[in-house]
């Protein structure tokens, strides 16, 4: 079972869970997080105080609602839908991220938060 965060943005709580990769790891240790939203198609991403370096298994092409970690900028990644760097309908990073864990319940709802808006992160204690 993985560990469970909250993303708190706007009038949003959406509930994600973060898998055991070393990544995710050293995310859930660095909670709370704080920062400000940058939105790059339908993707939101923001830079935290995590550094490391890409894992095993890290990929471009990711599905809607899973959560990434883009090393080249320290950046945490929410994924939804198409980007600039998509090909059709994909949905592709900048990148390669590594596969962090993944939002449950609708990651589209993501799709009204607007660049530069405050966005936490926060343990659930569920």
């Amino acid at each position: 079972m993985g560990k469970k965060i909250n993303i708190l943005v706007g009038d949003l709580k959406v509930e994600a869970e973060l898998n055991d990769s070393k990544t995710a790891r050293l995310i859930w240790e660095g909670l709370p997080i704080e920062a400000k939203v940058n939105t790059w198609g339908e993707e939101i991403y923001f830079a935290i105080p995590v550094k490391t370096g890409l894992e095993q298994g890290a990929r471009e092409v990711v599905s809607s609602g899973e959560l990434g970690y883009w090393p080249t900028g320290h950046a945490f990644c929410i994924f939804f839908g198409p980007t600039p760097a998509s090909r059709g309908d994909e949905i592709r990073a900048a990148s390669a991220v590594n596969i962090i864990g993944k939002v449950l319940g609708d990651p589209k709802v993501f799709l009204k938060v607007k660049d530069g808006v405050k966005i936490a992160l926060e343990k659930s204690l569920d």
